[in-house]
């Protein structure tokens, strides 16, 4: 089985593009279900984030064309959509989902989102029935892999996230959040996050706009902050001094109209906006408003950079982790793969057992059910004892790809030799097996 990995993420492509392909939990199930019919393709998951656009698919050789799936799902040109797309195959590919649910390829290294949501989409994938052999062997390492990574380095020790990164640019942009009214636009795990960071940096003030109003309320009850229904929000948004907006909605919800008279009823007092959601819920322009100072997921980099220094070290052992259970699971996969040759050795040996068998009935005699059992059992025994040494070489060369070797072990058990199956000649045979030379 092959493992094939090809998206696009922070790194390789701006966030106008990622927001073209970014895939909502609505209609994740169904696009899965696309993938799942693609030529080739026998599993299939997609992770879809606010950083990243991934296709992960298991085949049989069959290579399958992801970059034209992309292009015609999503209606993109491909030489728009290839330049920015990276693929990674096998091992590669192993290695890089265990790299992106250990969270050190995201754009903040260390935060812990990303695992929850490389679990959702699993989650998804399975009960698709996309995912059940050894794509969903491959993620069992991936959540393994991220587990120890967790444990065994500091990497997550501080609460780091691009929310956290978010507040962290509020700070810089005001110097002092204290005074400061907050507006959260979305009461998703990453608003939440925003408003936990925005309140022990001494916002004093929140407000929390959803389209589900009871989730509204929930949250802002924690922060002893006001819910606004959403349909309020453009007679409500003047009156904050920062929004943080993450909806995760495929329609933008301030328009440059809307951020005019925002400014207007705020008497030219300037706005500003971080805007982490992909698709933007905020449209671009709005930053060329005197005013009106808008970030978005891509300006965010930059802030996230200055993590990168402190957590290289954690960062060193984690991908040393990472290695090894790359490896691990190299190993694992490969012995899964050899599982055909044990059973046809096995069989091999059984058909011998049985000829034999078949063959010195006449020299037994009238057994008991109890002698049949006995001689059942100890040829059994013998049968499992002679091919001990056999399969453990078989597993070992597998595990080291020393393809060599397990040919020859392989021929040693074959059972088709010119067309016909090999067995013990019965009418030049003693009972030992052994044959008698002509005379």
């Amino acid at each position: 089985m092959r493992f094939l990995v090809t998206g696009l993420n922070h790194t390789t492509a701006p966030v106008e593009l990622r927001e073209r392909l970014a895939i909502g939990c609505d209609v994740l199930p169904e696009t899965t279900r696309a993938l799942l019919a693609e030529p080739g393709v026998k599993e299939a998951m997609i992770l879809s984030t606010c950083n990243r656009v991934e296709l992960l698919v298991s085949h049989n050789g069959l290579e399958p064309q992801l970059p034209g799936f992309l292009a015609e799902h999503f209606a993109l040109d491909r030489s728009v959509l290839e330049p920015h797309l990276y693929r990674y195959q096998d091992e590669e590919a192993v290695r890089h989902m265990f790299r992106v649910a250990a969270s050190l390829d995201s754009m903040v290294v260390g935060e812990a989102q990303i695992l929850g949501q490389v679990k959702h989409s699993w989650t998804v994938a399975r009960e698709l029935g996309a995912v059940k052999g050894p794509l969903d062997k491959l993620l069992q390492g991936a959540f393994s892999a991220a587990k120890r990574v967790r444990t065994e380095t500091e990497i997550g020790s501080s609460s780091v996230s691009i929310a956290s990164v978010a507040v962290d640019l509020a700070r810089r942009i005001f110097g002092s959040l204290e005074g400061k009214k907050i507006l959260i636009v979305g009461a998703g795990k990453m608003s939440e996050l925003a408003a936990r960071h925005m309140m022990q940096h001494g916002a004093d003030s929140m407000m929390v706009a959803n389209r589900t109003h009871e989730r509204a309320v929930r949250l802002a009850e924690q922060f002893l902050g006001e819910a606004i229904r959403f349909e309020d929000l453009q007679e409500r948004a003047h009156e904050a001094d920062i929004i943080i907006t993450s909806t995760g909605s495929s329609e933008q919800i301030l328009g440059v109209e809307q951020a005019q008279e925002m400014l207007h009823r705020r008497k030219n007092r300037p706005v500003f906006v971080i805007d982490i959601a992909v698709p933007r819920d905020v449209d671009p322009r709005v930053n060329q408003l005197e005013g009106m100072f808008l970030y978005d997921i891509d300006d965010l980099q930059s802030v996230a950079a200055s993590h990168l220094v402190d957590r290289g070290r954690e960062a060193e052992r984690a991908e040393a982790i990472i290695a090894e259970e790359t490896e691990r699971f190299r190993r694992r996969i490969r012995t899964i793969d050899i599982a055909p040759a044990i059973v046809e050795v096995q069989g091999t040996a059984e058909e011998l057992r049985q000829a034999e068998l078949h063959r010195a009935r006449h020299l037994l005699g009238s057994l008991t059910p109890e002698q049949q059992a006995a001689v059942e059992l100890m040829t059994r025994g013998l049968m499992s004892k002679f091919l001990h040494l056999p399969l453990q070489a078989l597993k070992s060369a597998a595990r080291d790809g020393d393809a060599a070797a397990l040919e020859t072990i392989r021929g040693m058990f074959q059972r088709d030799i010119g067309g016909k199956t090999a067995e013990p000649d019965a009418a030049n045979a003693e009972p030992g097996g052994d044959r008698q030379d002509e005379k």
